[in-house]
């Protein structure tokens, strides 16, 4: 699995991280390694340089907003 990929998922269910992530994602992504075009990619919110960076086919993606799916 890419980097950004398993970031995004960590986005997904990790409530700590998606809200520093809102405050500071530069910070965020950078120490989730991401390389400098990926998080321009999540920056810009360019869907299909995220698409290609990540691996993903059309279709996995089902909405550009973020699903929360927290344990609390």
């Amino acid at each position: 699995m890419s980097k950004l990929l398993e970031f995004m998922r960590n986005l997904g269910r990790d409530a700590v991280l998606a809200e520093e992530y809102a405050r500071r994602p530069e910070v965020v992504m950078r120490r989730a390694g991401l390389n400098a075009e990926e998080r321009k990619a999540m920056l810009a919110q360019d869907y299909e340089a995220i698409k290609a960076l990540s691996g993903l086919k059309d279709g996995q993606f089902a909405t550009q907003q973020i699903i929360f799916a927290y344990d609390e």
